[in-house]
C-alpha cells in the first residue's frame, strides 16, 4: 500500500511539474510572437527601422540569400522598401511559435492592385530577441491548377 501512495505522489508531482513547465514554455511561445509581429508591424509595415531595431539580439543572421546580413542589411532592407515600394503591406494570415522559432505566413503587396507573394518567415529568438531570419517567397499566380487559395 505504502508503494502505491508513494507512486501515486511521485506521479502527481511529476504532473504538476510537466504542467508548470508546459505553461512557461507556452507563455514563452506567446510573447515570441508578440515579439516577431510588433516586429514585422514597426520595420516591414512601418518601415521605421529604428522601432524595429529594438526586437534584434546581439546577432542577425540572415539566411535568405538575396539579403545582406546582419542588422546593417536589415536597415538596408527597409530603406529599399521605403525608396521603391513606399506602400508595401503585408498582411499576416497566421503565427506559429515551436519553441524559440516563430513562423508566419504572409500575403505581401508591394505594389497596390496586384496579386503579391505569398511568404513564409522563419524567425529564430534567443532571450526573447530575433537572432535569425529565413523566407520562403511565391508569387500569386493568376490561376491556379486547384481551388484552394493560398492562404
Amino acid at each position: 500500500m505504502r508503494f502505491i501512495t508513494g507512486l501515486a505522489a511521485l506521479l502527481l508531482s511529476t504532473s504538476a511539474v510537466s504542467t508548470g513547465a508546459m505553461a512557461a514554455d507556452t507563455a514563452t511561445q506567446e510573447a515570441n510572437k508578440k515579439t516577431v509581429v510588433e516586429f514585422y508591424e514597426k520595420g516591414l509595415n512601418q518601415k521605421d527601422f529604428e522601432a524595429a531595431a529594438k526586437y534584434f539580439g546581439p546577432r542577425y543572421v540572415q539566411h535568405n540569400p538575396t539579403a545582406a546580413d546582419g542588422i546593417e542589411g536589415f536597415g538596408k532592407f527597409i530603406a529599399f522598401l521605403r525608396e521603391k515600394f513606399p506602400d508595401s503591406h503585408s498582411e499576416i494570415k497566421k503565427v506559429f511559435a515551436d519553441g524559440d522559432y516563430v513562423i508566419l505566413h504572409v500575403h505581401a503587396v508591394r505594389e497596390k492592385g496586384t496579386r503579391g507573394n505569398a511568404i513564409v518567415d522563419i524567425f529564430k529568438l534567443e532571450g526573447g530577441k530575433i537572432v535569425e531570419h529565413w523566407d520562403v517567397n511565391q508569387p500569386i499566380p493568376e490561376k491556379a491548377a486547384n481551388d484552394n487559395g493560398m492562404f
